[in-house]
């Protein structure tokens, strides 16, 4: 051969190489890509010609597809769209999936590996093909008197309730909410109106699921953690004189802390402990919290799920943080929950859940089953102990300073005949906290001895009484009605 061909030859040669080589890439390294691209209009009409999976809870369907005469076979259907839009997101052929749909639309569209055997048998029996069912852990009761108790008074915040001996989760609810049928309409104009009307680039936007995706400063709640770690340090009993001062001067600061309204926790130089957390005084955990050191604090949090940064519920939950302890100053107030403290309202839930389990936290999680097209359970998901984050004996006595807490604090909603154990907060937040109306938190286990349920509640921005605004008669109401709905029980 001459050297023209046999340059000839090597140049054909070297394109068939590159040829091979990006047809390999396109079908091997990037199919995944192309094949979640909502552009891909072959996938998309591929998707809508199959029935996709229902989402239920408690015997209820939240989400199902419907035969339609248009070119996209099947239209994805909310019941109660408002209510559940935090927990099953959205289907939409513009902008994508949310929520369950996202988290688990491998089950719903029908690709999941637990699926296989049912894949193999709509071949053989030539039936047509179908997702899987995903059946949640929610409770509808429980769901819904969440959400009626903060849209009846218009609160924007979350509530977040677990069963502490699973981590089942019974309700999550982030207000205000949106409906996710219009998302979900085959009408371009029509999802793009709803899109529009979201706000989806502004921070407060409903779209926002604030239970697992929005962080607060804890304010009093974040005490559990710090008495917690006292606890396990030896540090500190129910029956320990600490300060009754109304303000006290921060550690390696001039700057004084207050407690609420400037008030002194009793009439004589000191209290007991014990009163000083019913009372949720400011100046005693802040001197704990710098007694105990940073590196306990910070550990408490650690094992109570705080910086963690991979946990999901199957939908990804952001991180809750101790924050930078660099100083005395910044220790005390991290002791109150202020400061550079951040937590997911289902974080504070898992906290409280844990007091409720004896110190033992349990995976929270939104799935109990995942179910195939004629509703035969194929995974079921069992519940998952996590390392003892403390003692019984810390267990049991954080809840017998709870039981004070709710014992002496507002009794809007109180349930008859039914014991509690709460613990109220009051967070100041922003750039100017000392004029914004605080968020508001409760969160509460019962009925003690033998918790059925641990909720948490945040009230944004005062709720409906602005400047006034505390955790016992905003947040607290919401969560007994909570925990009455979960105990079928009814509230006064």
């Amino acid at each position: 051969m001459n050297t023209p061909l046999r340059r000839v030859s090597l140049v054909v040669m070297g394109l068939i190489v590159l040829l091979l080589g990006q047809a390999t890439w396109v079908q091997v390294v990037k199919a995944d890509d192309y094949k979640a691209n909502p552009y891909n209009q072959r996938v998309l009409l591929d998707e809508y010609s199959r029935q996709r999976g229902q989402i239920s809870a408690g015997g209820d369907v939240l989400a199902a597809s419907v035969p339609t005469d248009d070119r996209l076979k099947y239209l994805r259907q909310y019941s109660d769209g408002p209510m559940y839009a935090p927990i099953t997101g959205y289907y939409s052929q513009v902008y994508g999936t949310t929520g369950v749909e996202r988290a688990l639309d491998s089950v719903l569209n029908g690709s999941d590996d637990r699926l296989f055997v049912r894949r193999i048998s709509d071949v053989v029996t030539g039936r047509a093909p179908a997702g899987g069912n995903v059946a949640l852990t929610i409770d509808p009761k429980v769901q819904k008197a969440a959400y009626d108790a903060m849209t009846s008074k218009g609160y924007s915040g979350s509530v977040v309730a677990i069963r502490p001996q699973t981590g089942e989760i019974l309700a999550m609810v982030s207000t205000p909410s949106f409906d996710p049928n219009p998302l979900a309409s085959h009408d371009g104009p029509t999802q793009k109106a709803a899109w529009n009307a979201l706000d989806p680039n502004s921070s407060d936007s409903p779209l926002i699921n604030k239970a697992i995706s929005a962080t607060y400063p804890p304010g009093s709640t974040f005490k559990l953690v710090n008495t917690a770690a006292a606890l396990e340090a030896n540090a500190i009993t129910p029956q320990s004189p600490v300060t009754a001062a109304p303000r006290i001067t921060l550690p390696d600061s001039v700057t004084t802390l207050e407690n609420y309204n400037g008030e002194a926790c009793g009439s004589g130089p000191t209290v007991p402990f014990s009163v000083a957390f019913a009372k949720s005084c400011n100046g005693p955990f802040a001197q704990l919290a710098d007694q105990i050191g940073a590196d306990k604090l910070r550990a408490m949090g650690t094992a109570l799920g705080m910086e963690n940064t991979g946990l999901t519920v199957p939908m990804p939950v952001a991180e809750s943080s101790v924050g930078e302890l660099g100083d005395g100053a910044a220790l005390a107030q991290s002791g109150i929950g202020q400061r550079d403290v951040r937590m997911t309202p289902l974080q504070n839930a898992m906290i409280t859940s844990t007091i409720a389990n004896g110190g033992v936290p349990m995976q929270p999680h939104l799935v109990s089953q995942i179910q195939g097209q004629d509703l035969s359970v194929v995974d079921t998901t069992d519940p998952d102990r996590g390392s003892r984050a403390f003692s019984t004996n810390t267990a049991s006595t954080l809840t017998q300073l709870m039981i004070g807490s709710e014992n002496g604090g507002t009794s809007g909603g109180k349930i008859p005949g039914i014991q509690l154990a709460s613990k109220t907060g009051t967070a100041e937040w922003g750039s100017t906290p000392k004029i914004s109306p605080p968020h508001t938190w409760y969160d509460a286990f019962g009925p003690v001895p033998d918790p059925q349920v641990a909720v948490s509640v945040i009230v944004e921005k005062g709720g409906n009484r602005g400047d006034d605004a505390t955790g016992s008669s905003v947040a607290g109401p919401v969560g007994r009605a909570v925990v009455a709905a979960a105990l079928q029980q009814g509230g006064r």
